[in-house]
């Protein structure tokens, strides 16, 4: 591949490109737990409206404009969600919290894959809606700093690979291999985290009652 090519390759896939760029800095610093994850996911996701627009994969598009609406709740919660308005901790989902979380999810797995099955002309309407709706539970729980968010961000990371590929979205697919990696590494994280401050007897108030149920709170650094 000549020079020429190669300049013709990423022009054409600048927006893809950009969005790499960004989703892997954003999802770097959620690892880390740092407030910057979030501004920086704010130009991912409206990178990425424009790609998926292009890729008609409206359910992932439309997702770029509840991500974004929840990246600004996400950085304001981790500032002032915990109690008395200081840093938000981590916490750890409860068994309801999990169940009503699966339960919203499927649902609107479900209504959502019809509605784009019968109304538009997307790829994947159903395989797109329950990555779409799933996405949504994890990227909740994220802005609760809840720790089982990454494990559900592993589930959703591996089906979004595959269905990238098909789509011959190669950098996007490429991008998710390495948010899966990240997954792992924040779960790891994360976790330690919790534990660190539980055996250290430190509480904060978590994800408390605000929300789609609750989860057990423990504060992550001091």
């Amino acid at each position: 591949m000549g020079l020429d090519q190669l300049l013709d390759l990423v022009i054409a896939n600048r927006w893809e490109i950009l969005a790499v760029i960004f989703g892997i800095a954003s999802v770097y610093l959620s690892t880390r737990e740092h407030i910057w994850s979030w501004p920086t996911g704010i130009v991912n996701v409206s990178l990425y409206f424009v790609v998926f627009l292009e890729a008609k994969l409206y359910a992932d598009m439309g997702l770029q404009v509840v991500y974004f609406a929840l990246s600004l709740y996400g950085w304001y919660e981790w500032l002032y969600g915990g109690e008395n308005r200081t840093e938000l901790h981590v916490s750890r989902a409860t068994r309801s919290l999990g169940v009503r979380l699966l339960v919203i999810g499927a649902v609107s797995a479900a209504v959502l894959g019809t509605v784009l099955a019968r109304f538009t002309d997307a790829a994947l309407p159903y395989l797109d809606s329950a990555t779409t709706s799933t996405s949504l539970v994890a990227q909740w729980m994220m802005t609760r700093k809840i720790v089982e968010n990454w494990a559900v961000w592993v589930v959703v990371d591996v089906v979004y690979i595959g269905m990238f590929i098909f789509k011959h979205l190669y950098l996007t697919a490429g991008l998710y291999a390495v948010f899966l990696v990240l997954a792992v590494m924040g779960y790891v994280q994360w976790k330690q985290s919790f534990e660190k401050d539980r055996a250290a007897g430190t509480e904060g108030t978590g994800s408390g009652e605000r929300g789609p149920g609750s989860a057990q709170p423990i504060s992550s650094k001091a």
